[in-house]
């Protein structure tokens, strides 16, 4: 009878059965988080994948449609601003060099490569026949990039079968155009002192953002070609590109040379900023025309439109310390603009002068482009204006007052836009809020944010970039400057994305 009942008591008999449920929601907890973290890292990881592969895809774009292009030319251009990582090519890439766009926590070990010809579609207008590079006329650009898990790992303490890496692949596809128009190129970039203190997240290419704006425009400078168009028969040039560099706050003439000269000494003298008259559209650009540059005084010009800041390989080596704008950019030894600092922002006055400039360079031939790429967080709200007849102002409709700088940036780039120049602009740790002195009192005037002022302040929607260190609202996509500065030189060249699936 009693081992009866004692056998009957240890089936009743609980203790312990919680065991099996702590272990179960174990797996499912870790499960969740692998999920969550590994598939969000991948996420992210994606994004600069299909970024470095639409700058790659651009760059081979570009050269397909240099005078003598073929298709090692172009497979070189598309390796160097890849994010390649493994210069192995027996695991099938055909980079055996190390992408400029390459990054530790984005491992690329596979770079594809594809000329092909693609017809019948309105967005690839030049026919393959016509095409320079053996009668292809796109390049499609497919890369692999093996990324870790971490958390699903775990799971392996467990019995279970778990991946230890997750592999992503990003394609893009990119056509040639007609023709590569000469292009005159007006960069206004900001160095006030927001621009010398570290923002999260921290930037590859030091603590200052500053030292990280002048690596993008070195891209550009190695990229954009000094000569535009050759003679297909002497090869002589007959059309050149050209590359001013402007500034904001104003800076005395007499010391402008601080920032060109290579010497790593000193920095310009830092001056009230100054206005102009309100822009309109319907202002002609006749008036224009015949700006010059200041000999003295106030000046937002730090080097004015040259020719000569690359010698063609397309390399940071390639770099000119002669040219005012590559030593203003950092070339070679060169230490470059830094931030000064000393007033707050306020840009519409320096983007007038980038335009007048522009419209002086082109002398009214309408076949160059006129480019403006305004790189800044956006926020105008500086007390350092030097118009005193407006010192009281109130109203939105007081152009060159203290009142709603940012929309006073705006109407500047608007008409620049108005005036023929394609206005790009890069949002650079923009914030949620900072234009505060936006607060409305007049027609125009409201509340914004500096992401939407330098929405705003670009010629079109797909003209305005954001960089990974900006206020969500700003649309971040996480790709770097060098990777944003590369697209629009792409934009230069009329070489553009296209579906993948074009032609198929």
């Amino acid at each position: 009878m009693r081992r009866g009942i004692s056998l009957l008591r240890l089936l009743q008999e609980e203790d312990g059965q919680v065991l099996p449920w702590m272990v179960l929601l174990t797996v499912l907890f870790l499960g969740m988080a692998g999920l969550t973290v590994d598939l969000g890292h991948a996420y992210v990881a994606y994004r600069e994948l299909q970024g470095s592969t639409d700058a790659a895809a651009l760059a081979g774009a570009y050269a397909m449609g240099q005078i003598g292009a073929t298709p090692a030319t172009v497979y070189a251009a598309v390796c160097a601003y890849s994010s390649n990582t493994d210069t192995d090519t027996s695991k099938g890439s055909k980079c055996s060099v190390l992408g400029n766009n390459g990054t530790p926590n984005l491992p690329v070990d596979s770079v594809t490569p594809l000329l092909t010809c693609v017809g019948g579609v309105p967005y690839v207008t030049v026919p393959c026949a016509s095409a320079p590079v053996g009668g292809k006329n796109v390049i499609q650009v497919t890369q692999t990039a093996t990324v870790p898990t971490y958390f699903i790992q775990a799971l392996s303490a467990f019995g279970l079968n778990t991946a230890k890496t997750l592999t992503l692949n990003a394609m893009s596809s990119a056509t040639i155009s007609g023709s590569t128009p000469p292009v005159a190129v007006a960069i206004l970039i900001d160095t006030t002192a927001s621009m010398g203190q570290p923002f999260s997240p921290k930037q590859a290419c030091g603590t200052a953002p500053i030292n990280c704006a002048l690596g993008g425009l070195q891209t550009l400078l190695e990229q954009v070609p000094t000569c535009a168009q050759t003679n297909p028969t002497t090869g002589a040039c007959t059309q050149h590109n050209y590359v001013g560099l402007f500034t904001f706050p104003a800076v005395d003439f007499s010391s402008v040379s601080a920032d060109t000269n290579c010497s790593g000494s000193g920095k310009p003298s830092v001056v009230d900023y100054t206005y102009a008259t309100e822009p309109l559209p319907t202002d002609g650009p006749s008036q224009w025309n015949s700006w010059t540059a200041p000999t003295s005084g106030a000046t937002y010009e730090i080097a004015g439109f040259g020719d000569n800041f690359n010698t063609g390989t397309g390399s940071a080596s390639d770099l000119n310390t002669s040219s005012p704008v590559a030593a203003a950019a950092g070339a070679g030894t060169c230490t470059g603009m830094q931030a000064k600092g000393g007033v707050q922002t306020y840009y519409a006055g320096a983007i007038e002068t980038a335009q007048a400039a522009l419209l002086a360079q082109v002398q009214g031939d309408t076949s160059i482009q006129k480019v403006m790429i305004i790189l800044s967080d956006g926020a105008a709200n500086s007390p350092d204006i030097a118009n005193p007849a407006k010192a009281g102002a109130t109203i939105a409709s007081d152009y060159g007052s203290k009142v709603n700088e940012c929309q006073q940036a705006i109407w500047a780039a608007q008409n620049a836009t108005a005036m023929g120049t394609t206005v790009y602009t890069i949002a650079y740790g923009s914030e949620a809020t900072g234009c505060t002195t936006d607060v409305g009192g007049g027609p125009g005037g409201k509340q914004i944010a500096p992401c939407q002022t330098m929405q705003q302040m670009a010629s079109t929607p797909s003209d305005f970039y954001s960089e990974a260190g900006s206020a969500a609202l700003c649309g971040t996509t996480g790709a770097t400057l060098p990777q944003i500065f590369s697209g629009i030189v792409g934009s230069f060249s009329k070489g553009r994305l296209i579906p993948n699936t074009a032609g198929s």
